[in-house]
């Protein structure tokens, strides 16, 4: 049975007091879970959550990074300078930076596997436009950018790797896939990975939903059969609002 996991995605936001300030309010509020729960928040605030959430069942993560181990890179972080203060997880891929700083499935591809050398876990976002959604294309892209995201990983790697399928149209805008409509496209992407590593990882990957995750929606989402919890935006940042997804279950 594969677990929860819930990841909060704080993009550009929070200074680090308070971030500090967040973790004391939202510890308590999730300490019961059974469920794994992960803030992955800005460079400036890492350091002050990864103190802040020692003792806690709360793991950290980044928001990106370069796939290069050092060099000539002005503004980067490379996955060695994550993994050195502690750093356990990384978003890569979300559509965020495809949209607005030109990556690409090449480009993800390498730091997947610049953060597995470096022992971290990498969360991979794959998610269709509007456009190619109406245009009927929604399981061609996710399967696409799948294949192309693990191309060249072991299948115990393929296995550590959590896909966040977000399509999105439904990023920030309050629109949410249907349950089921989230659950077929994570489907699709568990039959790609099935066919290309075989029924025995595909069955281990976590797949989580992202895309106006919130409160409301979360035990409906997170109760399908193919979704293995969320990877949350703006319902992440205020601290019992995250807490009561994080404890749908409850």
């Amino acid at each position: 049975m594969r677990k929860k996991v819930i990841a909060g995605n704080w993009k550009m936001n929070m200074l680090p007091n308070e971030a500090i300030e967040y973790i004391q309010e939202f510890e308590g509020l999730v300490k019961d879970t059974k469920n794994e729960v992960i803030l992955c928040v800005p460079y400036i605030d890492l350091f002050y959550c990864l103190n802040s959430a020692q003792g806690t069942n709360i793991k950290i993560g980044a928001q990106n990074m370069h796939w290069e181990e050092k060099g000539a890179f002005t503004g980067e972080v490379s996955a060695q300078m994550l993994k050195s203060i502690g750093v356990e997880y990384v978003i890569l891929g979300h559509s965020e930076r495809r949209q607005y700083f030109a990556e690409t499935d090449e480009t993800v591809n390498k730091k997947i596997k610049a953060a597995f050398e470096n022992g971290l876990k990498p969360i991979v976002c794959v998610g269709e436009t509007l456009e190619q959604r109406e245009s009927g294309k929604t399981a061609e892209i996710i399967t696409t950018q799948t294949r192309l995201a693990l191309d060249g990983l072991t299948n115990d790697q393929v296995k550590n790797t959590i896909i966040a399928y977000e399509p999105i149209w439904a990023i920030g805008t309050g629109k949410t896939a249907t349950s089921e409509d989230a659950n077929n496209s994570i489907k699709e992407i568990r039959a790609e990975i099935e066919k290309n590593y075989g029924k025995d990882v595909a069955d281990e990957v976590i797949i989580q939903y992202g895309g106006s995750v919130k409160s409301a929606n979360a035990k409906e989402l997170f109760s399908m059969s193919d979704i293995d919890g969320g990877l949350v935006g703006g319902a992440s940042l205020k601290p019992d609002e995250f807490a009561k997804i994080v404890n749908f279950d409850k």
